[in-house]
């Protein structure tokens, strides 16, 4: 292949992060205020305006933690925020502006604020909030609790015929937080390619839904390709899905998906005939057996968990022991990335932080920095764009759901992404209900895609594959450290042939490390991590209750993209790629920072923190309503929470005894509180009591299940869903509307879903404009695999079976 020249690098270091140059300027209070802190980690220059009016806050011990967190490598200043000019001198210098809504509108110089946009059209500027402006629930008040019960992920959490189980520590809100970085940077480079800048209503709600585990978009094999609507209305049995087993020394978890990890596991132990039958090598065929998980549990109870993973890795077995979360961060993996480092949370006293999730170029990305100054005028030719993406080509080798969201996110914003699969390698989201490899979570997870099938086991594929590396713009892949550099298709090698690519990888624990060589997904890396541990019933030591969550997968897909972003927007100035590598056993870790930061105090007897566990207020749980398994959170964030709460419950007992007035007072008496908004829930409608105590100001939502969210006022006025045809599935699919509400980025496309190598002529003719008897040559020879016509006569009998299911004839 011809060798592209690369061009001298236009900036002082080629090692700086991605946004350095850029200034965000961050308005925001609260959790949500780490979303700059994501961009920081890439280099931005964050300036972070607080009041100085405000007085001391009264945070919590716990509360400190969060916000040391959420802030963590930004610069301060403190402004008279009633000295308009003064705000607004440093808001000219922004290229990104992130602001709360409880100053957008009211602060004085807000209004002032428009002629600022005015004279610079190309500036962003976002406004944060827990449900988005102009909405019927604009008002209401924002918990990790509520964001999990209104998303449908509470519905999903437990066991069947108990109470739904809040998952641990504040992963909802950490998703929109990730959900909202991406939309940041995305817009950040929008306003660079285009000259237009943007103003975006982003909720935390809206971010929490798409970026957590979204009922109507691409499941694991938990829905086995159904949408989510269709599961039961109770919460999964004990035990449902990726077994937990026991062992000499705690617990493992298998992740038996693809035949070829069956055919491992049935080879490692001592291949029983009675499992023997070809049939086995179906998912559904194994969790319908009765007696296989028996099997397994006899052939592991007498094996140590060291043991267990090392066979299980040799056999080809997807397999983890289930560590507790101390356990996970003692282990010498973390300490030789450097996941954590320790940072100062007061004078003189240090914990351990969450030390960034994204590496660019093999540095990984730390919220520690030196801020890089402004560079103010550094934007390219501005070009039209329909959509942001435009014009971009990617090759996306992801599989399963961290793959497919990574590269949708990047399609439906206008990029030509190619999903490269073969016959012999398929996607595991491919299983489907359905006769052939496509299902509503396929056509979700892959809308505004094209489908090439190309066989890189043959060097003619390889080959094939570097002539469309040589012209592409991004190579996105989710396999185990490695595998790209065994194909000869390495970040290096790829740059070699085109110094323009940027290639990004997820895998599960890293792609360096003791552990980057494990098979991983996410049921997996949530039992390493220790969150699976952490996820259950207080009075079960056995109620693991995370087997239907699809996490970190989507929130992991994320950072991928936003990583690709931040390197396309360091490209447009340097012209050069780069590469990005994410580690989703460390996202997650990540989004438990505060509580790892907080246990890690508790333990060195700080005062102020004597427990990291529990909840940080009382009442902070699940009620029963009246009817049939109806449920309401009910959450209360301090003192004044608290007086909302009783003028709600008109309890004058509790409301005269004034040790409740304090949150140490109320956890104490957190059983006599729980028991008296339980009292009072059992005769509430479940909507009417959310809309009860929102209307005075407490946190608090019903449990909404997937099939309710469509009717539910807030997301039929933010107008979040939209029905999409797909010419071969029986049913239309209700899916995201957009990624954001804003001015300037579009609503995404509704190209179909491809079938497996549907495009493969047509991409091999649009990329390298080969003639149709090279192309012929190819597909004889097996390099290149278009969809066999025997797979749209199974479309064409499903349709007709579905349309007339009575099977009569019509004249």
């Amino acid at each position: 292949l011809p060798q592209k020249e690369a061009p001298i690098m236009t900036l002082a270091d080629a090692d700086q992060r991605p946004l350095s140059g850029y200034r965000v300027v961050d308005l925001v209070a609260g959790p949500l205020s780490a979303i700059s802190r994501s961009l920081g980690e890439l280099g931005a220059n964050v300036l972070r305006l607080v009041d100085s009016r405000q007085g001391p806050s009264d945070h919590s011990p716990q509360e400190h933690i969060s916000e040391t967190f959420a802030n963590l490598g930004k610069s301060v200043s403190s402004v008279d925020f009633f000295d308009a000019e003064a705000v607004l001198g440093i808001l000219r210098t922004a290229d990104l502006i992130i602001e709360d809504v409880s100053v957008a509108g009211r602060a004085p110089w807000a209004k002032a604020l428009d002629s600022v946009r005015q004279a610079r059209p190309e500036l962003v500027i976002m406004t944060v909030s827990p449900f988005g402006q102009g909405n019927s629930c604009s008002d209401w008040q924002m918990s990790d609790p509520v964001l999990h019960a209104l998303s449908g992920e509470l519905s999903r959490s437990g066991i069947a015929g108990r109470a739904p189980l809040l998952p641990p520590g504040q992963i909802s809100v950490q998703c929109a937080i990730a959900q909202g970085a991406y939309l940041a940077v995305l817009a950040l480079y929008n306003s660079l390619v285009t000259g237009r800048g943007d103003h975006l209503d982003y909720s935390a709600l809206d971010g929490a839904v798409q970026a957590l585990d979204p009922g109507f978009g691409i499941g694991g094999s938990a829905t086995m390709g159904r949408s989510a609507r269709l599961l039961s209305r109770d919460r999964p049995v004990k035990g449902f899905l990726y077994p937990i087993l026991p062992c000499a020394d705690g617990f493992v978890r298998i992740c038996l998906l693809a035949p070829r990890q069956w055919r491992g596991m049935f080879k490692w132990m001592g291949e029983p005939a009675e499992f023997a039958s070809e049939a086995f090598n179906s998912t559904a065929a194994r969790y319908k057996s009765l007696d296989l998980i028996p099997a397994i549990a006899r052939f592991f109870v007498d094996k140590t968990r060291k043991d267990l993973e090392q066979q299980g890795q040799a056999h080809g077995v997807p397999i983890s022991a289930m560590l507790s979360l101390d356990e996970c961060l003692a282990q010498n993996h973390l300490k030789i990335r450097g996941a954590f480092a320790d940072r100062a949370v007061s004078p003189g006293v240090t914990a351990p932080f969450p030390n960034g999730v994204i590496e660019i170029d093999g540095q990984r990305m730390t919220p520690d920095a030196p801020q890089a100054e402004v560079a103010g005028s550094a934007r390219p030719a501005a070009r039209p764009l329909n959509r942001p993406l435009e014009g971009l080509k990617v090759l996306d080798l992801g599989v399963i759901v961290v793959g497919a969201e990574q590269s949708r996110l990047l399609a439906d914003m206008g990029a030509d992404v190619i999903k490269i699969e073969s016959s012999a390698f398929p996607d595991g989201t491919r299983q489907s209900y359905l006769p052939y490899e496509l299902s509503a979570g396929f056509a979700a997870g892959h809308r505004n895609k094209r489908s090439l099938g190309l066989n890189l086991k043959d060097p003619a594929g390889i080959a094939l594959f570097k002539r469309l590396a040589a012209d592409a713009d991004l190579v996105l892949s989710n396999f185990k450290p490695g595998v790209m550099e065994g194909l000869g298709l390495g970040p290096a090698e790829l740059a070699r042939l085109n110094p323009r690519i940027i290639c990004v990888d997820s895998s599960a624990f890293g792609s360096t490390g003791p552990w980057s060589n494990r098979m991983g997904y996410g049921p997996l890396v949530r039992a390493s991590a220790g969150l699976t541990g952490q996820w259950r019933y207080p009075d079960d030591p056995e109620s693991y209750s995370d087997s239907i969550t699809i996490y970190p997968d989507h929130v992991a897909a994320r950072a991928g993209a936003t990583a690709a972003l931040a390197l396309l927007i360091r490209r447009l100035q340097t012209h050069q790629g780069g590469s990005a590598s994410i580690s989703q056993a460390e996202v997650m870790l990540s989004q438990l920072g505060a509580q790892i930061a907080t246990a890690h105090l508790v333990g060195c007897g700080v005062p102020g923190f004597e427990s990291a566990d529990g909840p940080p207020d009382a009442p902070w749980g699940v009620f029963q309503a009246a009817g049939e398994d109806e449920w309401c959170v009910v959450t209360v964030r301090g003192d004044e929470d608290w007086s909302r709460l009783l003028a709600v419950l008109k309890r004058d007992d509790l409301a005269a005894d004034t040790g409740l007035g304090n949150r140490s007072g109320r956890l104490a008496a957190r059983e006599r509180i729980d028991r008296a908004v339980a009292d009072w829930m059992a005769h509430q409608d479940a909507d009417q009591a959310m809309r009860t105590l929102q209307a005075a100001g407490v946190p608090a939502a019903r449990m909404l299940r997937v099939a309710d969210q469509p009717l539910f006022s807030y997301y039929q006025e933010r107008r979040f869903f939209r029905q999409d045809h797909h010419p071969y599935l029986p049913e239309d699919l209700l899916t995201e509307r957009h990624h954001a509400v804003a001015q300037n980025l579009p609503e995404p496309d509704n190209r179909p879903a491809p079938l497996m190598g549907e495009q493969s002529v047509e991409v091999l003719k649009d990329w390298l404009d080969l003639a149709d008897d090279a192309i012929a040559d190819l597909i004889s020879q097996g390099v290149i695999e278009p969809t066999p016509s025997a797979v749209f006569d199974k479309i064409a009998k499903t349709l007709e079976a579905h349309n007339n299911p009575t099977g009569e004839t019509h004249s």
